[in-house]
């Protein structure tokens, strides 16, 4: 007897369980029960489990009967005349979803050619294991899974031609490759998705070699002639937007150029690209600090006595101006209405971005790395043909990540850049690496991808022949001109007095406990002094009682609020979070007890 679950709640149970289920399997084939329904029968606990609940991943395979596919020729010649579709096929049960639980009772075969009678289902393709931007890594089988995952998640991080309407957009945070080009490898997935109505990568040549070192550690070299020539070029978009609120007791916000006797009013340089209306005028060039839509709201805090009150008009200035570290050229000037009809400007702004040391580019394979440095044209190693790579990849990026994909697709780019044809990557159903070596070979090129290479310095030939061929390089979204960061001084939290965190609020940089010891290990201990002064203050302490004294200013005197005037008071000087936890205690109620000592 196996007890089955239906949804997880135990309903009942059956003497045949194998037949049970089968029964079931049977009855959704024939189209009697929802196709929604998976049913797993687990041996080792004899329970069976019936699940048409919400949330389950499920996939379709093809269904097997005594070895052979269900899904013959005549399904496929009805499918391509559009007699029949998806949905019928199912209807037929010759395709059936299964989840995670039904399949551990079942053996897929991956092709129609491996099935044997045992085999209960086969994949439609091997290819639909994987997602979509996996999918469209090429020879994914020839690499680890690992890698091939990282090379998909790389692809959603590539600049590209993300929508054709950009110009009339209000997007966040856009980027967009000025010359976008579709990969000579391609997988079938690159038609499915109409991957050339917004490509994100550019074909250049490749050459697997150290250059000087500069690029260890993953890190390319980049030919300083293709960036001219155009490679990696892309525009960041970013929109700034204002509106006019109303708030209670009729006031409003004003979109304006602020005068001179509001709050909080800046300096007359920082409005100088203001137009009457306090907007900004197209093709603006603008740095940080600048002000591109001018605004004053109303006082923030109204009460009953300020009707009486001089300066309860004067308004406070809240215009959009540009952050720390921004700069860029006003694109695009919109003014319009917001859902409630008041006014609402918006400015995008752009930035030209163009390939610099510390920018980050990948293959599709997982293989990414940053911008070592940049050469140019001339010093760059070339063929003898007079080929000259526009990317030196480091081989030492190959041996322990296993990417064979990367390398082969050298070699199959390579031949149909000079075949002039697209190459079929699909994963376990691509073109094979040996016939693309024997055409290569035809086209008057080593079948293994190597040539001899010339020094661009010296003219003297390498010694080792080098790996060349061409390869679909991605530029990501992570470049150094919206990373970098520095600071001497600037704000600093109220509470701590600690500088400000984060990139945006022109924040510090954290020096930690393993960083501290770098700087010991390096014989700059003194330098830790500086360092670690960010919140220094000087606070008086009572000799007596051990508890912070008070200080007035006007009087220049010191007391101590449980001692009194006549003690001694020396100032000390603490780190202002140490002042802080000294009051969180106070607070707590327990006595906090400073014991001073002579500094020599």
């Amino acid at each position: 007897m196996a007890e089955v679950f239906i949804n997880s709640k135990f309903s009942g149970e059956v003497e045949d369980p194998k037949r049970f289920v089968q029964n079931i399997i049977d009855e959704r084939r024939k189209g009697t029960v929802s196709s929604n329904v998976n049913v797993y029968y687990d041996e080792q606990i004899n329970t069976i489990q019936v699940d048409s609940t919400k949330g389950r991943v499920v996939r379709p395979l093809i269904v097997v009967k005594d070895g052979k596919s269900t899904f013959t020729e005549k399904h496929a010649k009805q499918l391509e005349k559009s007699e029949i579709n998806w949905d019928d096929l199912v209807k037929q049960g010759v395709i059936e979803y299964l989840d995670a639980a039904e399949e551990e009772n079942t053996l897929i075969a991956f092709f129609e050619d491996d099935l044997t009678p045992h085999h209960t289902h086969l994949e439609i393709h091997p290819i639909d294991l994987v997602g979509l931007t996996t999918a469209l890594v090429p020879y994914g089988n020839f690499s680890h899974a690992v890698r091939v995952a990282v090379g998909g998640k790389n692809q959603k991080q590539a600049l590209g031609f993300y929508a054709s309407n950009f110009p009339l957009r209000m997007d966040m945070d856009v980027n967009l490759l000025h010359t976008p080009q579709m990969p000579i490898v391609q997988t079938i997935m690159h038609k499915i998705s109409n991957y050339d109505q917004h490509p994100s990568g550019q074909n250049i040549v490749v050459a697997v070699m150290s250059f000087k070192g500069y690029n260890m550690e993953d890190a390319v070299v980049i030919n300083k002639g293709s960036i001219e020539r155009g490679f990696g070029r892309s525009t960041y978009f970013r929109p700034a937007v204002a509106e006019e609120l109303r708030y209670a007791g009729g006031l409003t916000d004003e979109i304006c150029i602020p005068d001179k006797d509001i709050k909080g009013y800046k300096s007359e340089a920082d409005y100088r690209f203001l137009e009457e209306e306090g907007i900004i005028y197209p093709e603006a060039q603008v740095k940080e600090g600048d002000v591109i839509i001018g605004k004053t709201s109303p006082p923030r805090f109204l009460s009953s006595m300020d009707e009486y009150n001089l300066t309860s008009n004067i308004r406070r200035e809240s215009s959009f101006a540009l952050r720390h570290g921004e700069e860029g050229v006003v694109d695009f000037v919109l003014i319009t209405e917001n859902g409630e009809g008041h006014k609402l400007v918006q400015v995008r702004l752009r930035d030209q971005r163009i390939p610099e040391i510390g920018d980050k580019f990948t293959s599709r394979h997982g293989q990414k790395g940053v911008v070592g440095l940049i050469v140019p044209h001339t010093d760059m190693p070339f063929s003898a043909s007079g080929i000259v790579p526009d990317l030196v990849f480091s081989p030492h990026g190959i041996p322990s990540r296993m990417t064979i994909s990367h390398l082969i697709e050298l070699v199959g780019a390579k031949v149909g850049a000079l075949a002039g044809r697209d190459i079929d990557g699909t994963t376990f159903a691509a073109e094979p690496e040996a016939a693309l070596r024997k055409e290569l070979h035809k086209l008057g090129f080593r079948e293994n991808g190597q040539e001899t290479l010339y020094d661009g310095e010296t003219g003297e030939q390498l010694t080792a022949r080098i790996y060349v061929g061409n390869m679909y390089y991605l530029k990501l979204k992570h470049m150094v001109a919206s990373k970098i960061h520095s600071r001497a001084r600037g704000p600093i939290q109220l509470l701590t007095r600690q500088p400000t965190e984060g990139r945006a609020k022109e924040g510090g940089l954290r020096l930690g406990e393993m960083e501290k010891d770098t700087f010991v290990a390096h014989g700059a201990s003194l330098l830790l002094k500086e360092r670690f002064d960010s919140d220094r203050t000087l606070v008086p302490v009572c000799e007596s009682c051990g508890i912070i004294a008070i200080y007035n200013e006007f009087k220049n005197k010191s007391y101590c609020p449980v001692c009194g005037d006549n003690v001694d008071i020396n100032i000390v000087e603490v780190s202002y979070a140490f002042k802080l936890i000294l009051d969180e205690l106070k607070s707590l109620c327990i006595y906090p007890k400073l014991v001073l000592e002579n500094k020599y």
